[in-house]
């Protein structure tokens, strides 16, 4: 039994590290996308957009590419949105059928991609769009079933959660390696097509490393997975997904009063009336979601604007000099890598009461909530002077730009994921973070009219648009306060029942 234990804490390591590294190294690629356009113009791709403006008095002619960079930011945009859009469906596909099918359908998005990249050109650009799209949808796929690892080290789960989450941010740097490689002289078909090549390293670990179905929360003893063990457990994963259930929603007994998951039950039978109230719908309604979607829709649409006009904006700023964009746009790609350095501090700061003892009638959960809420204020703090650092038309500023950006982002991702699974049902997890990603993708299409408002109205100068957006950041203050306040008044309750009792 001890070898069998030893055994099972290899697989358990081997999951997480591979997991690291596929997170890592694939991904979170398309949000690179700042790099491979530096590239993509060097191949020509809608060069035909550019026009040609004759010089008036003598002058000499100018080139005005602001309708290929129009394009580009429609690909980045149509890529981004369906990243998150996708996932309403994709968080049912996971809860549904399991891990397998829904790592098979995102390595067969992921390939299909990298391959249209691969054979695509100036003379079809257009490839661009569905390339980019399954690039984004299946490097998604790939977290979303990889975050369920952090099951594994319940003491350690949201920290290994905004670890990947990290991961698939520092991924973005893949394409900044590409472009590296290009000016190497590296051709974007030979480097695609590796990545191309690297799908059947997903599909080795899929079979030997991952679950068919679900890691369960909380975890079984003994509970492993993997080829050859599926006789060496015989325990439901959809039972303990149950348990686990009950465990994330104690706090239901109160939700009708605030409309959110709120206190512990005392015995079983209230467990299972709470299981049962704890519907996908009141989760929804729930005043923890509609905030925390609000959160995370608003940092979203922030980042996404500021990647898709990153090259226009620097182009802008360095008044059209290549050796300079690219010095930026290489120390842009550069920063990415350090979301995975991040990510993990936001989850030790969620993680930091495991250990401790709990306060006399605390729950678990409730400590969780309590934990999170800092969390959240810290993300909102970061975006807040991500935007006021980025709206600042200074060039030598952006390099801080760049670093409070992969800050925020890196706890952005990570915290969206550990909270949704802290504040609601296991059972629920894909969906609900499947629903709160597709319903802030819509929002994040506003980028697109932003875009075209700065382009337009405001002659390329992004200013207003940046300062209505550093105004609209102060909403996400909303979330960490509400659960602060929430977690405030659960306490107080818990001291009057223990004074009167």
């Amino acid at each position: 039994m001890q070898g069998h234990e030893v055994g099972t804490r290899m697989l358990y390591r081997l999951t997480l590290a591979s997991g690291m590294l596929e997170c890592l190294c694939f991904a979170g690629a398309v949000f690179g996308y700042a790099s491979l356009v530096f590239v993509l113009k060097e191949d020509g791709y809608f060069s035909y957009l550019c026009d040609t403006v004759p010089g008036t008095n003598g002058t000499l002619t100018t080139t005005d590419c602001s309708r290929q960079d129009e394009k580009f930011s429609l690909v980045f945009t149509i890529a981004s949105f369906l990243n998150n859009f996708m996932n309403l469906a994709n968080g049912y596909l996971f809860d549904r059928f399991g891990t397998m099918v829904t790592r098979l359908l995102g390595i067969c998005l992921y390939t299909t991609g990298t391959l249209l990249v691969a054979f695509s050109s100036a003379a079809f650009s257009e490839l661009l769009f569905p390339a980019l799209s399954s690039i984004a949808v299946g490097g998604i796929l790939l977290l979303l079933t990889n975050m369920q690892v952090g099951n594994l080290f319940a003491a350690h789960r949201s920290t290994i959660i905004t670890l990947y989450n990290g991961a698939f941010d520092s991924s973005a740097a893949v394409f900044l390696i590409i472009k590296v490689l290009y000016e190497q002289g590296i051709s974007l078909r030979s480097s695609f097509l590796v990545l191309s090549f690297c799908s059947i390293i997903h599909l080795v670990r899929t079979v030997l490393l991952m679950p068919r179905t679900h890691i369960p929360y909380p975890l079984p003893q003994h509970y492993t997975y993997g080829v050859n063990c599926g006789k060496a457990n015989t325990y439901s994963v959809e039972q303990f997904d149950r348990i686990g259930e009950d465990r994330m929603t104690e706090l239901q007994e109160s939700s009708g009063r605030d409309n959110a998951p709120a206190a512990a039950p005392e015995d079983g039978t209230e467990a299972r009336d709470s299981a049962k109230a704890a519907s996908f719908r009141s989760c929804v309604l729930s005043w923890f979601f509609l905030w925390h979607l609000l959160w995370l829709s608003i940092m979203q649409l922030r980042h996404y604007l500021f990647i898709g006009t990153l090259n226009p904006m620097l182009n802008r700023l360095a008044n059209n000099d290549p050796s300079l964009v690219s010095q930026y746009t290489n120390a842009f790609a550069i920063t990415q890598l350090c979301g995975v350095l991040c990510a993990p501090w936001n989850g030790l700061i969620m993680d930091r009461h495991k250990g401790k003892p709990l306060a006399p009638g605390e729950t678990e959960r409730e400590a969780d909530l309590r934990s999170s809420s800092l969390s959240l204020f810290l993300t909102s703090l970061q975006c807040l002077l991500f935007s006021v650092c980025a709206s600042v038309s200074l060039l030598p500023l952006q390099y801080l730009t760049f670093v409070l950006q992969v800050l925020n982002r890196s706890f952005l991702y990570g915290g969206n994921a550990a909270f949704i699974s802290i504040a609601f049902p296991a059972c629920h997890f894909g969906k609900l973070y499947g629903l709160v990603m597709s319903i802030s993708a819509v929002v994040s299409l506003l980028q697109y009219p932003c875009f075209a408002l700065i382009k337009g109205a405001l002659g390329g100068d992004p200013f207003f648009v940046d300062i209505a957006l550093t105004l609209l950041t102060l909403l996400v203050f909303i979330h960490p306060v509400y659960i602060f306040i929430h977690c405030r008044k659960l306490t107080r309750h818990r001291e009057d029942n223990a004074q009167t009792g």
